[in-house]
């Protein structure tokens, strides 16, 4: 949070999504790091467009496991990468 509401989280300007054939998985490219994402870890990341709320992106995921689960996991999921400098 910012003090000027709740927390829009955008994927840092530097960082790309892309999908790794060679592991077969989906991939957040950052200057020297490589970050893989499991599960619905890109479809999060491609939400994070800095207009929606961590609640609003959540929002789209709580019919498969149940609204406060995927409030929490999705909430906990972009702290860790505000935390790396992948979002901002």
């Amino acid at each position: 949070m910012n003090g000027s509401g709740p927390w829009r989280p955008r994927v840092h300007s530097a960082a790309v999504l892309r999908h790794d054939p060679t592991r077969r998985v989906d991939v957040l490219l950052l200057p020297e790091r490589v970050i893989v994402l499991h599960g619905t870890g890109r479809a999060v990341l491609e939400r994070c467009d800095g207009r929606r709320t961590v609640a609003e992106i959540a929002e789209t995921f709580t019919a498969e496991a149940g609204a406060g689960r995927a409030q929490r996991e999705i909430a906990s999921f972009l702290e860790r990468l505000r935390t790396e400098g992948c979002l901002r």
